[in-house]
Protein backbone atom coordinates (compact mmCIF):
# COMPACT_ATOMS: atom_id res chain seq x y z
CA UNK A 1 0.00 0.00 0.00
CA UNK A 2 2.81 2.67 0.88
CA UNK A 3 4.74 2.08 -2.42
CA UNK A 4 1.41 2.75 -4.29
CA UNK A 5 0.75 5.43 -2.51
CA UNK A 6 4.21 6.67 -3.36
CA UNK A 7 3.65 6.10 -7.35
CA UNK A 8 0.35 8.14 -7.33
CA UNK A 9 2.53 11.06 -5.42
CA UNK A 10 5.04 10.92 -8.12
CA UNK A 11 2.44 11.35 -10.48
CA UNK A 12 0.68 14.18 -9.07
CA UNK A 13 4.47 16.05 -8.69
CA UNK A 14 4.88 15.28 -12.45
CA UNK A 15 1.43 16.64 -13.13
CA UNK A 16 2.01 19.75 -10.97
CA UNK A 17 5.29 19.84 -12.92
CA UNK A 18 3.70 19.83 -16.17
CA UNK A 19 1.29 22.48 -15.62
CA UNK A 20 3.68 24.72 -13.54
CA UNK A 21 6.23 24.51 -17.03
CA UNK A 22 2.82 25.05 -19.21
CA UNK A 23 1.68 28.43 -17.52
CA UNK A 24 5.43 29.84 -18.19
CA UNK A 25 5.73 28.81 -21.87
CA UNK A 26 2.02 30.68 -22.49
CA UNK A 27 3.38 33.96 -20.11
CA UNK A 28 6.56 33.60 -22.47
CA UNK A 29 5.02 33.73 -25.98
CA UNK A 30 2.47 36.28 -24.84
CA UNK A 31 4.43 39.44 -25.19
CA UNK A 32 6.06 37.94 -28.55
CA UNK A 33 2.13 37.82 -30.19
CA UNK A 34 2.07 41.71 -29.54
CA UNK A 35 5.62 41.98 -30.68
CA UNK A 36 3.72 40.54 -33.75
CA UNK A 37 1.04 43.16 -33.52
CA UNK A 38 2.72 46.11 -33.07
CA UNK A 39 4.83 45.12 -36.38
CA UNK A 40 2.02 44.51 -38.29
CA UNK A 41 0.82 47.98 -37.12
CA UNK A 42 4.18 49.76 -37.77
CA UNK A 43 3.92 48.05 -41.22
CA UNK A 44 0.33 49.32 -41.85
CA UNK A 45 1.28 52.76 -40.79
CA UNK A 46 4.48 52.91 -43.16
CA UNK A 47 2.27 51.68 -46.33
CA UNK A 48 -0.13 54.69 -45.02
CA UNK A 49 2.59 57.31 -44.80
CA UNK A 50 3.94 56.16 -48.33
CA UNK A 51 0.76 56.85 -49.58
CA UNK A 52 0.12 59.84 -48.41
CA UNK A 53 3.64 61.21 -49.51
CA UNK A 54 3.54 60.46 -53.07
CA UNK A 55 3.73 62.85 -55.55
CA UNK A 56 3.82 63.65 -59.52
CA UNK A 57 7.95 64.35 -58.45
CA UNK A 58 8.74 61.48 -56.63
CA UNK A 59 6.50 59.23 -58.45
CA UNK A 60 8.36 60.30 -61.65
CA UNK A 61 11.74 60.04 -60.30
CA UNK A 62 10.88 55.84 -58.63
CA UNK A 63 9.99 55.27 -62.52
CA UNK A 64 13.51 56.88 -63.75
CA UNK A 65 15.03 55.14 -61.10
CA UNK A 66 13.56 51.40 -61.94
CA UNK A 67 14.19 52.07 -65.57
CA UNK A 68 17.95 52.68 -64.79
CA UNK A 69 17.89 49.27 -62.97
CA UNK A 70 16.44 47.50 -65.77
CA UNK A 71 19.35 49.17 -68.32
CA UNK A 72 22.07 48.04 -65.93
CA UNK A 73 20.33 44.48 -65.59
CA UNK A 74 19.90 45.20 -61.87
CA UNK A 75 16.11 45.10 -61.69
CA UNK A 76 15.13 44.38 -57.98
CA UNK A 77 13.84 41.32 -56.33
CA UNK A 78 10.00 42.07 -56.25
CA UNK A 79 7.83 40.69 -53.50
CA UNK A 80 5.62 38.69 -54.67
CA UNK A 81 4.58 36.58 -51.52
CA UNK A 82 1.66 35.67 -50.41
CA UNK A 83 1.88 38.26 -47.73
CA UNK A 84 2.35 40.88 -50.21
CA UNK A 85 -0.72 39.90 -52.32
CA UNK A 86 -3.28 39.50 -49.08
CA UNK A 87 -1.94 43.26 -48.42
CA UNK A 88 -3.20 44.26 -51.95
CA UNK A 89 -6.71 42.58 -51.13
CA UNK A 90 -7.21 45.63 -48.71
CA UNK A 91 -6.55 47.83 -51.38
CA UNK A 92 -4.27 49.40 -54.01
CA UNK A 93 -2.12 52.68 -54.34
CA UNK A 94 -0.41 52.44 -57.90
CA UNK A 95 2.40 55.59 -57.58
CA UNK A 96 1.38 55.89 -61.44
CA UNK A 97 -0.29 55.08 -64.64
CA UNK A 98 1.41 53.86 -67.75
CA UNK A 99 -0.63 54.20 -70.94
CA UNK A 100 1.73 52.01 -72.76
CA UNK A 101 1.47 50.34 -76.47
CA UNK A 102 0.74 46.09 -76.35
CA UNK A 103 3.95 44.94 -77.70
CA UNK A 104 5.06 42.26 -76.16
CA UNK A 105 8.41 43.75 -75.98
CA UNK A 106 7.78 47.09 -73.51
CA UNK A 107 5.84 45.50 -70.48
CA UNK A 108 5.85 48.77 -68.24
CA UNK A 109 6.38 46.61 -64.54
CA UNK A 110 9.35 44.94 -65.56
CA UNK A 111 10.68 47.95 -68.22
CA UNK A 112 10.24 50.28 -64.88
CA UNK A 113 11.76 47.87 -62.39
CA UNK A 114 8.05 47.50 -60.36
CA UNK A 115 6.25 44.98 -58.29
CA UNK A 116 2.50 44.21 -57.54
CA UNK A 117 0.45 47.01 -57.05
CA UNK A 118 3.29 50.26 -57.78
CA UNK A 119 1.63 50.74 -61.31
CA UNK A 120 -1.93 51.86 -62.95
CA UNK A 121 -1.45 50.02 -66.82
CA UNK A 122 -3.54 50.31 -69.27
CA UNK A 123 -2.22 48.96 -72.66
CA UNK A 124 -3.70 49.13 -75.99
CA UNK A 125 -1.87 48.96 -79.67
CA UNK A 126 -0.06 51.86 -80.94
CA UNK A 127 -0.80 53.31 -77.30
CA UNK A 128 -4.19 54.49 -77.82
CA UNK A 129 -6.75 56.19 -75.76
CA UNK A 130 -10.21 55.41 -76.45
CA UNK A 131 -13.17 56.11 -74.36
CA UNK A 132 -12.68 52.27 -72.55
CA UNK A 133 -8.88 53.65 -71.74
CA UNK A 134 -10.01 57.06 -70.89
CA UNK A 135 -11.93 55.89 -68.18
CA UNK A 136 -9.53 53.58 -67.02
CA UNK A 137 -7.57 56.62 -67.00
CA UNK A 138 -9.97 58.84 -65.11
CA UNK A 139 -10.75 55.85 -62.32
CA UNK A 140 -6.88 55.21 -61.73
CA UNK A 141 -6.22 59.41 -60.96
CA UNK A 142 -9.13 60.29 -59.31
CA UNK A 143 -10.28 57.14 -57.19
CA UNK A 144 -6.42 55.80 -56.23
CA UNK A 145 -5.01 59.17 -56.38
CA UNK A 146 -1.88 58.10 -58.57
CA UNK A 147 -0.18 61.25 -59.44
CA UNK A 148 1.36 60.43 -62.48
CA UNK A 149 0.38 59.59 -66.05
CA UNK A 150 2.79 58.61 -68.67
CA UNK A 151 2.06 57.74 -72.30
CA UNK A 152 4.87 55.27 -73.36
CA UNK A 153 5.55 54.40 -77.17
CA UNK A 154 8.10 52.54 -78.26
CA UNK A 155 10.59 52.77 -81.94
CA UNK A 156 9.93 50.41 -84.75
CA UNK A 157 6.33 50.38 -83.49
CA UNK A 158 4.08 48.37 -85.77
CA UNK A 159 0.81 49.93 -85.52
CA UNK A 160 2.52 53.43 -86.96
CA UNK A 161 4.90 51.85 -89.47
CA UNK A 162 1.65 49.83 -91.13
CA UNK A 163 -1.06 53.12 -90.85
CA UNK A 164 2.61 54.98 -92.42
CA UNK A 165 2.80 52.22 -95.24
CA UNK A 166 -0.72 52.77 -95.96
CA UNK A 167 -1.04 48.91 -96.04
CA UNK A 168 -4.33 47.07 -95.83
CA UNK A 169 -5.46 45.18 -93.00
CA UNK A 170 -8.03 42.89 -92.10
CA UNK A 171 -10.62 42.98 -89.38
CA UNK A 172 -10.89 45.65 -86.61
CA UNK A 173 -7.21 46.66 -86.83
CA UNK A 174 -8.50 49.23 -89.12
CA UNK A 175 -9.63 51.31 -86.46
CA UNK A 176 -6.15 51.38 -84.95
CA UNK A 177 -4.81 52.51 -88.17
CA UNK A 178 -7.93 55.35 -88.46
CA UNK A 179 -6.71 56.63 -84.94
CA UNK A 180 -2.98 56.79 -85.61
CA UNK A 181 -3.92 58.19 -89.33
CA UNK A 182 -3.91 61.82 -88.52
CA UNK A 183 -0.57 62.11 -86.66
CA UNK A 184 0.96 60.52 -89.94
CA UNK A 185 -0.57 63.02 -92.12
CA UNK A 186 1.03 65.54 -89.90
CA UNK A 187 4.14 64.08 -90.22
CA UNK A 188 4.73 63.19 -94.06
CA UNK A 189 3.10 67.27 -94.36
CA UNK A 190 6.69 68.19 -93.36
CA UNK A 191 8.41 66.03 -96.06
CA UNK A 192 9.71 63.49 -93.80
CA UNK A 193 9.77 59.64 -95.27
CA UNK A 194 11.04 56.49 -94.40
CA UNK A 195 12.10 55.70 -90.89
CA UNK A 196 12.54 58.90 -90.03
CA UNK A 197 8.91 59.16 -90.87
CA UNK A 198 7.85 56.17 -88.53
CA UNK A 199 9.34 57.83 -85.39
CA UNK A 200 8.43 61.05 -85.64
CA UNK A 201 5.12 59.67 -86.45
CA UNK A 202 5.55 57.38 -83.45
CA UNK A 203 6.52 60.77 -81.73
CA UNK A 204 3.58 62.66 -83.10
CA UNK A 205 0.77 59.68 -82.12
CA UNK A 206 2.56 60.12 -78.46
CA UNK A 207 1.42 63.16 -77.85
CA UNK A 208 -1.88 63.10 -79.82
CA UNK A 209 -2.70 60.47 -76.90
CA UNK A 210 -2.01 62.67 -74.41
CA UNK A 211 -3.90 65.09 -75.77
CA UNK A 212 -7.16 63.05 -75.89
CA UNK A 213 -6.57 62.25 -71.85
CA UNK A 214 -6.21 66.40 -71.33
CA UNK A 215 -9.52 66.47 -72.85
CA UNK A 216 -11.23 64.55 -69.66
CA UNK A 217 -12.60 67.21 -67.40
CA UNK A 218 -11.56 65.02 -64.65
CA UNK A 219 -7.92 65.20 -65.56
CA UNK A 220 -8.24 68.59 -66.05
CA UNK A 221 -9.08 69.33 -62.97
CA UNK A 222 -6.59 67.30 -61.11
CA UNK A 223 -3.61 69.09 -63.58
CA UNK A 224 -5.69 72.39 -62.54
CA UNK A 225 -4.72 71.60 -58.76
CA UNK A 226 -1.31 70.17 -59.23
CA UNK A 227 -2.04 66.94 -58.20
CA UNK A 228 -1.41 65.35 -61.31
CA UNK A 229 1.02 65.86 -64.26
CA UNK A 230 1.20 64.05 -67.61
CA UNK A 231 4.16 63.27 -69.68
CA UNK A 232 5.00 61.46 -73.00
CA UNK A 233 7.53 58.90 -73.16
CA UNK A 234 9.37 56.54 -75.90
CA UNK A 235 11.27 53.37 -75.23
CA UNK A 236 14.11 52.20 -77.20
CA UNK A 237 14.05 48.61 -77.76
CA UNK A 238 17.89 47.89 -78.34
CA UNK A 239 18.92 49.89 -74.41
CA UNK A 240 15.90 49.32 -72.33
CA UNK A 241 16.34 53.19 -71.98
CA UNK A 242 12.65 55.18 -71.98
CA UNK A 243 13.63 58.15 -73.00
CA UNK A 244 10.76 61.04 -71.11
CA UNK A 245 9.34 63.68 -73.29
CA UNK A 246 9.77 66.27 -70.31
CA UNK A 247 10.89 67.01 -66.89
CA UNK A 248 8.18 66.64 -63.33
CA UNK A 249 8.92 69.89 -61.34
Amino acid sequence: MYILRTKKAKQYITCIILLATLIILIGCTAPQNNSNVSNAETREASKEVAVIEISPSNSFELLKEGNARFIDDKAGIKDISLERRQTLTEGQHPFAIVVSCSDSRIPPEIVFDQALGDLFVVRLAGNLVDSVALGSIEYAAAVLESPLIVVMGHEKCGAVIATAKGEEVPGSIDSIVRIIQPSVEKVKAMGVAGDELYEKATDENILNSIEEIEKSPIVKELIGTGNLKILGAKYILETGEVKFFSEVD
